[in-house]
């Protein structure tokens, strides 16, 4: 076992239901799908961003060669 698992101890479906539970109760269930909306669109953005950085790298090794 290691370190993070005796710390977080063993996750189950009731821990899961419990947290789900509390972020409906906090944000409602209108917001939910806004939230996922934006959490979606800043990991296609972050994907986009680190592909163009990642093909330009690789352009300017190919003009070094």
């Amino acid at each position: 076992m290691n370190s993070l698992t005796i710390f977080l101890g063993f996750v189950g479906p009731w821990q899961i239901a419990i947290v789900v539970a509390l972020v409906l109760l906090m944000f409602g269930g209108r917001k939910i799908p806004e939230l996922m909306r934006g959490l979606g669109t800043g990991i296609k953005e972050f994907k986009d961003a680190t592909k163009t950085e990642t093909d330009g790298e690789e352009q300017l090794k190919d003009k070094e060669s």
